[in-house]
């Protein structure tokens, strides 16, 4: 049954969204500042890890649920979504930057290109940047809608390297059904995304 809210209605959804996509981050500060948590730097680093990837998940998901449902106002959270991703990818590395090196950027370097998962978190973290900051309706007129387009189709390379980065991660405790699962509904998504995107192509 399609939802066809009215602007209001839209505005107020965006509203609830925003609130709740803060709730983790407050969860963190909440327990981190009540001394609640054993080791906060593991807690904080694996949350915002986390948190990256779930927001990359909902953000794949807003195409094929709007097609599917018909619901075309989702398309309106979809900024804010993968803004927040990008939101809590910038915290998950500036724990990295902060707790782990000081903001010795020397050693954080020596860090990204010792460590396997380190350097392909850091290659998507990177790739993230150009997609944020061309997410404004300037930077799309600006750029012009094609290129915008083969801009943003950078996610196809930044979510296999958030899972690779992922299972690497869990890899060292021998944790390997989260990674499987996210790796999954990445897949799943993405190939729903290029499906459509090839379809559209040959209709041209």
């Amino acid at each position: 049954m399609a939802f066809n809210p009215t602007a209001r209605q839209t505005s107020l959804i965006k509203a609830i969204v925003f609130l709740a996509a803060l709730i983790p981050l407050a969860r963190m500060v909440y327990l981190t500042v009540t001394g609640q948590l054993v080791e906060p730097l593991e807690f904080i680093t694996r949350s915002t890890g986390d948190w990256t990837l779930y927001f990359l998940c909902i953000t794949l998901a807003v195409t094929p649920l709007r097609r599917f449902s018909k619901w075309n106002w989702l398309v309106k959270l979809r900024r804010m979504l993968g803004l927040f991703m990008f939101f809590y990818g910038v915290l998950h590395f500036m724990t990295f930057l902060w707790f782990d090196h000081f903001f010795d950027l020397a050693e954080m370097w020596k860090d990204v290109l010792r460590r396997p998962f380190i350097t392909v978190g850091f290659i998507a973290f990177v790739l993230l940047i150009p997609l944020a900051a061309t997410s404004t309706n300037a930077m799309i007129r600006r750029l012009g809608g094609k290129r915008w387009q083969w801009l943003h189709r950078l996610i196809y390379v930044i979510a296999p390297l958030a899972i690779l980065h992922f299972w690497w991660m869990k890899a060292g405790k021998h944790n390997f059904t989260e990674p499987i699962i996210y790796g999954t509904i990445l897949a799943v998504l993405l190939g729903l995304r290029a499906f459509w995107a090839l379809r559209k192509q040959a209709k041209a």
